[in-house]
């Protein structure tokens, strides 16, 4: 595919970009989130900002739409310098955001998600008949494909994604900022999503795009902007770079995307469960009847788009929900009935998906939070008292291990980036060398250079003979690091496939459901 904002190549006149932001800072106690930035975007481009977790793209981009004020540094948009004082003052601007988790309300139609917050001021009353139409021409226009009246909480991700922008486009942004857009598309709905960018840019609006996924950056950008601690490391042309070069310049160091694994026979059955049945909070089946095992040395990848049950699979293996029926044995023990810390003590390593309200403290220190597990185990407590001196040893031992920065076990984990909040979490896990890992999304918004030291201590586990359950929606990730995959939807498995032989084609079907020639 070529770069979706290929139409500013055509040869139409440039006198000024649509954006400028100039010698933008901003300073946190502590802090300095940006550091002099400057950041461009031309009219009818795909223009990426990329960085590491704590790099700045937030701060910048909530800047732009209003949420903080800059400490110096000037916005402007077609040549003229701007104000942008609230999120109100951003969208009279003509800037709209998509964000990663979608704002909208899922018992309300399309209509009426677009509608909330517009306000006529001649009559008070909005015509929602009216509006549906505007909406159905705004959505032709634009490739949006969408009806009016359809309830929001039925769509799939993909077409809620697109309420979104069709909420952008309604309030007439010529800037739209899109914050991680493909973390809940399968593959064909990304290129679907690429088509709409095309027909974005062919109607004059530019685009922010915020992504993690290198692979797209190239695919759908005409330039990238990368910031690392604050500042912009450099500006490129997507056509002038690569995906090594840009992460790179990310983390200041080269990123090793390869990650080989050594041939392993298959060993004991570890983990299994059979014909596990689960219902949701709202009495509906989020499980039916799912049966598969992970064997020793082994990693089994669990593919699918959120929402279709990975969540509730996960909790039954980590001990947070009992199934309704079925068994889930660990070397062929029932553990059905066993909470977390039954799991702790049976080597069974969790990787939760939420790392902020399930896997940390975050107003407890680092040397806390390493230790949450384990506190009331030898040799970190004696006689009934906590082992100051040895859990400190032991926190220092593992920041200098598993390179959590700052490396500071005094610290509150409320103050470290994502990427370390992260490595946090593993090193406790990996503490005892886990003989089952499970892992749920372990590198949802983790740069490049965090998410393959994840990689690298998934990949060890199994080499150390661990067997490893690992969930995630990233279909990269999934193709990588498993060496058999499972695909769910609507919580059943819809089929199987050797890692070496996975291709993004029939994974992506069957994550959509479709499993007549997938293959």
């Amino acid at each position: 595919l070529s770069p979706v904002g290929s139409s500013s190549d055509r040869g139409r006149p440039m006198t000024h970009p649509l954006l400028r932001m100039e010698d933008i800072s901003k300073v946190f106690p502590g802090v300095i989130a940006n550091d002099h930035v400057n950041f461009e975007v031309e009219r009818g481009e795909v223009h990426a900002l990329l960085g590491e977790n704590g790099a700045g793209k937030t701060t910048l981009m909530n800047i732009l739409t209003g949420l903080y004020h800059p400490d110096r540094g000037r916005i402007h948009l077609d040549g003229q310098e701007v104000s942008i004082p609230s999120p109100k003052a951003a969208i009279r601007h003509g800037i709209g955001m998509v964000h990663q988790h979608f704002m909208l309300v899922p018992p309300f139609s399309v209509v009426q998600n677009v509608a909330m917050g517009l306000r006529e001021t001649k009559n008070p009353v909005l015509k929602l008949e009216q509006l549906a139409e505007e909406i159905r021409t705004l959505a032709g226009r634009f490739k949006l494909d969408l009806d009016p009246w359809a309830v929001t909480e039925a769509l799939p991700l993909g077409t809620r994604q697109k309420v979104e922008i069709l909420k952008a486009l309604y309030r007439k942004a010529r800037l739209l900022i899109l914050d991680e857009p493909s973390a809940v598309l399968t593959p064909q709905e990304f290129e679907e999503l690429s088509q709409i960018l095309r027909a974005l840019v062919d109607n004059g609006v530019s685009i922010v795009f915020i992504s993690h996924k290198l692979e797209e950056v190239m695919q759908v950008t005409d330039r990238v902007t990368v910031l690392r601690q604050g500042r912009v490391v450099d500006t490129v042309r997507t056509s002038e770079t690569s995906t090594a070069d840009l992460a790179q310049m990310m983390v200041g160091r080269p990123v090793v995307f390869d990650f080989p694994k050594s041939e392993r026979e298959p060993d004991e059955v570890v983990l299994d469960l059979e014909d596990v049945r689960v219902t949701d909070e709202n009495g509906l089946a989020a499980l039916n009847g799912v049966s598969l095992a992970v064997r020793r040395g082994e990693i089994l990848g669990i593919a699918g788009v959120d929402g279709n049950g990975q969540r509730e699979l996960a909790e039954v293996v980590f001990g947070l929900r009992r199934p309704s029926a079925g068994t889930v044995r660990i070397h062929g023990e029932d553990i059905s009935a066993w909470n977390p810390r039954d799991l702790t003590k049976h080597a069974v390593g969790r990787i939760p998906e939420d790392r902020h309200g399930m896997g940390l403290m975050l107003g407890l220190t680092v040397r806390e939070n390493l230790h949450l597990e384990r506190f009331q185990n030898h040799p970190f407590t004696r006689k009934g008292f906590l082992a100051g001196k040895v859990i400190e040893e032991n926190s220092r031992q593992l920041i200098q291990k598993f390179d959590i920065r700052p490396p500071s076990p005094g610290l509150n984990a409320s103050a470290l980036s994502g990427g370390n909040q992260q490595k946090v979490i593993f090193a406790r896990v990996m503490m005892e060398a886990p003989d089952v890992l499970v892992a749920m999304n372990p590198t949802r918004g983790l740069d490049v250079g965090a998410a393959a030291f994840v990689y690298e201590t998934i990949l060890d586990r199994r080499e150390q003979g661990a067997a490893v359950l690992l969930l995630s929606s990233e279909l990269s990730e999934i193709m990588s690091l498993s060496d058999r995959i499972l695909v769910i939807y609507e919580g059943s498995f819809q089929g199987e496939i050797p890692g070496a032989d996975a291709n993004e084609l029939t994974i992506g079907l069957w994550m959509a459901g479709v499993t007549e020639n997938a293959t």
